[in-house]
Parts: C-alpha cells; sequence; structure tokens
C-alpha cells in the first residue's frame, strides 16, 4: 500500500503521551507540512504557535478546561502544544486552520510521534486572557483560534480504529 495512504488510515488520535519532548528535527518537519496545507485562494491565512514551556501549556490546559468546566488536562501531558490561529478577515479561516491542523498530525504520525486535535482555541483565544497572551506572543492581526495540537511520544500500545460507518459514502453515477 502506498505510504501516504497507509499513514491515513492508521493515524489515531492519541490521549495519553510520554514526558519525553519531541525532537526538534521531528517537530520542524511536521511544522513544515502545516505550512503546505490548502487554503482558500492560497491566502494561508492560519499561523502556528508552538508552545513546548511547560508553565505556558499549563496555563493554556487551565484555560481550556475552563471553557468545558473541568479540570481535567484536555493537553492529557503532551509536551508540545502548537496553537493554529487563522486571520478572522478570511472567509475560509476555520477551513483554512482545519486543514493545517490535519496535515499535523498526518505529517506526525507519518514519524512516529503522536497527535490529537483539541477544540475550544476559539473560546481561549476570544477571552480577554487569550487575547492578551497572543499580545504577550507579539501577534498582531485580528486571528481566529481553530484548534490546539497536541504533539508527543504515545504513551499506548494498539490503537483500533473504530469500524466505519456504513453509510460513509454514496455514489452518484
Amino acid at each position: 500500500m502506498n505510504e501516504t495512504i497507509k499513514t491515513l488510515i492508521e493515524r489515531r488520535s492519541i490521549r495519553k503521551f510520554k514526558s519525553e519532548q519531541i525532537k526538534d528535527k521531528e517537530l520542524d518537519l511536521i511544522l513544515k507540512a502545516g505550512t503546505y496545507a490548502a487554503s482558500g485562494r492560497g491566502a494561508q491565512s492560519p499561523i502556528m504557535v508552538v508552545v513546548q514551556d511547560k508553565e505556558t501549556i499549563y496555563k493554556l490546559s487551565k484555560m481550556n478546561a475552563s471553557v468545558m468546566g473541568s479540570d481535567n488536562d484536555p493537553f492529557y501531558g503532551a509536551p508540545t502544544v502548537i496553537v493554529v490561529l487563522a486571520d478572522k478577515q478570511r472567509g475560509t479561516c476555520i477551513e483554512d486552520g482545519s486543514l493545517v491542523i490535519g496535515n499535523l498530525m498526518n505529517a506526525a504520525a507519518s514519524i512516529n510521534v503522536g497527535s490529537c486535535w483539541i477544540h475550544r482555541a476559539y473560546e481561549v483565544f476570544e477571552s480577554d486572557e487569550g487575547k492578551e497572551l497572543l499580545k504577550q506572543w507579539g501577534i498582531k492581526g485580528d486571528y481566529r483560534g481553530v484548534g490546539h495540537c497536541i504533539l508527543g511520544y504515545a504513551d499506548c500500545d494498539d490503537l483500533e480504529a473504530k469500524d466505519r460507518k456504513e453509510d460513509y459514502i454514496y455514489y452518484i453515477k
């Protein structure tokens, strides 16, 4: 089977990570794949903020959990969080950012790095605290949070895919 198709079929969302940080070389490859995601009219509206500082990840985790009304870590102890934001002025900002996250997750899987898409970036970065973080990070512009892509080495085995639903595909010929 073609390696790309194999990766797409075998990729799984990881929710348990080793504490070991991913290698810079791996991170660079994953990020590069993110920059090549398709975007509406080729406008490249998304940006990625790579967070590996434990204190900042903890803060983001608390903010994200607060949106859910939870005390759990929605980042599952992942050592790297990539915040994906996109320019609100682009009509395809959500789609553009979503494609970036998809590329990040598939690229990670292709080199044996675990990943998972974590929602609530919109709520986090619409808050005053989230806007202040963007300002502290030097991010200028009118960005919408699309999602968080967490990365790390999986601390679990044998992740089985759910059966695909029967009515997933319709053919009109």
